[in-house]
């Protein structure tokens, strides 16, 4: 029998096997895609072949690769379709370049733009020029924040939305085509696979509108060369939950990189908007939410959807929301008083302790937008709070502490491009309890420790996928999927922790990111880690 040589030795002063609360010195050991051997001695010595690369860390943190378990490519695509228009300060420009860009594409083709700057070119101006020029063929023309765009008359006809409606729900329609544009879709994909390994991502799950619009097809002809494990759920948007399509897509993926994980769907908005919903009417009112929400239609698709094996994440931010969903998900099948299937609630931005426990008590998992704070100063948020549900309702805002005492399993989420993954910033907001500006931490009762965090991005994410057997802890016989932090977090002050990056990521065993080898090919130098 031949002796197994590694393919790669980490060694670290730190390591973080997602299954202890601390790290420790030691090593990683990996081959044929696997972890081979993990330990706190000099045993990897024996394991060392002609090929076995070593790579000594020192200091830095070795962790298991992170997941995030909400994420839209769709919608960081949008970003960067069709022709950049960033730069065009005035209609006329923008008429130049659109007749420039239209020379290169298909007569019918809609013509995409990305980059508006609302500040440097007029909407109204434009959209006049538009539909002077342009009477027969839609254009559109995104937002840089994607919360708007410019478009033409033909385009709202077509397609079924406006300016004042510009959000990936609305826009749906659109999709099919830029999924389907290859030479644009591959590029977009390398790139979205680079930067989420530079942020030591190894896995997503996906949300995909109803069957999503072919892409499918991409990734199974990709599916042997990709550096990113792609879990994608259907989230229902031009119809209803389409239950055959899962059982097609579960057959379709098999493997470790792509499969099918069920359905996604949105129930209120924020509290900020009043459009959350409440347990108790808005501060000064007897509203409890400003919007319709159709929970007999999510009910009757959830509980289809659980008949036939398949899992549900059900976003939802008020209280109101997360208490109906809970309720809903009482109804779905158990075993000993536990869901047979494993049903999510996302986001969760306000909620009431004893659905909490309730979520506990059912299994329900939770998707946390973690990194939520980085979006807003804490002047404009605790003044939002104040308004709309006062501070003592408030005290309950983001309340992770109280969801993990509760026996709740966390799992790390960004809704991408929303966020960007980035498990630092997740420490210094999740963690430490502050706003981008810093100061005084907000309802610092409600934070969870580092250890709690790094699991929630690594066994969470892993357990919610369905995968924790084969990823989510660094352990003998787990898949290679593993990210190298350039510091210890565990011992990074929370003034300093949003300037921690990653050194290192690998996926399956191969090294997907090596920030040390980018750097030394930038600056043409050889240098040794």
């Amino acid at each position: 029998m031949c002796k197994l040589y590694a393919d790669y030795v980490l060694l670290s002063d730190n390591i973080f096997t997602g299954i202890d609360d601390t790290p420790f010195k030691g090593y990683v050991a990996t081959a044929d895609h696997k972890i081979i051997q993990v330990g706190q001695d000099d045993q990897y010595q024996s394991l060392i072949g002609e090929h076995t690369q070593i790579f000594d860390f020192k200091e830095r943190l070795i962790t298991p690769g992170f997941i995030d378990v909400h994420t839209f490519f769709t919608g960081y695509a949008i970003f960067h379709i069709g022709m950049d228009v960033s730069t065009i300060t005035s209609v006329n420009e923008c008429m130049e370049c659109l007749q420039d860009y239209a020379m290169n594409r298909t007569p019918e083709s809609t013509l995409f733009g990305h980059g508006w700057n609302p500040e440097q070119l007029s909407l109204s101006e434009t959209e006049e020029r538009l539909n002077q020029n342009y009477t027969d063929r839609a254009v559109i023309l995104f937002a840089a924040d994607r919360g708007s765009c410019i478009m033409n008359q033909k385009a709202k006809e077509m397609y079924g939305f406006s300016t004042e409606e510009c959000y990936p729900e609305a826009y749906h329609k659109i999709m099919r085509e830029y999924l389907n544009d290859r030479t644009f879709i591959e590029a977009e994909f390398n790139d979205y696979m680079k930067l989420m390994n530079s942020r030591g991502v190894t896995t997503v799950k996906e949300m995909g509108f109803d069957d999503f619009y072919g892409f499918t097809d991409f990734l199974k002809e990709k599916e042997t060369e990709l550096s990113l494990r792609f879990f994608f759920m259907s989230q229902p948007v031009g119809e209803g939950a389409n239950i055959a399509y899962g059982k097609e897509m579960s057959e379709k993926f098999t493997g470790d990189f792509v499969r099918f994980s069920g359905y996604n769907r949105m129930t209120d908005g924020t509290v900020a908007s009043t459009r959350g919903d409440l347990l108790e009417p808005y501060e000064g009112t007897d509203s409890y939410c400003n919007m319709e929400i159709d929970y007999g239609l999510i009910e009757k698709e959830l509980q289809k959807a659980d008949q036939n094996g398949f899992r549900y994440s059900l976003h939802a931010q008020g209280d109101g929301a997360v208490h109906k969903v809970v309720e809903m998900y009482d109804r779905c099948k158990k075993e000993k008083g536990k869901l047979v299937n494993r049903h999510a609630i996302t986001d969760m931005e306000f909620s009431n302790p004893k659905d909490l426990e309730k979520m506990g008590e059912l299994g329900v998992i939770g998707e946390i937008y973690f990194q939520i704070m980085s979006l807003d100063s804490g002047d404009e948020v605790k003044e939002a709070i104040r308004k709309t549900i006062g501070m003592e309702r408030g005290k309950y805002y983001w309340n992770r502490r109280k969801m993990l005492d509760s026996g709740v399993l966390l799992s790390g989420a960004t809704d991408l491009p929303l966020m960007i993954t980035d498990i630092p910033e997740a420490i210094y907001h999740g963690c430490g309890g502050h706003f981008p500006e810093g100061g005084e931490p907000f309802n610092k009762q409600n934070t969870i420790s580092v250890s709690e965090m790094l699991k929630a991005w690594t066994y969470g994410g892993a357990f919610n996928i369905g995968m924790e057997d084969k990823l989510g802890t660094l352990e003998e016989g787990k898949l290679a999927d593993i990210a190298v932090l350039d510091r210890n977090v565990f011992q990074v002050s929370m003034e300093e922790m949003r300037n921690v990056k990653i050194a290192m990521t690998m996926v399956n065993g191969e090294i997907a990111y090596n920030r040390d080898e980018r750097e030394r090919n930038e600056n043409g130098k050889d240098e040794k880690i």
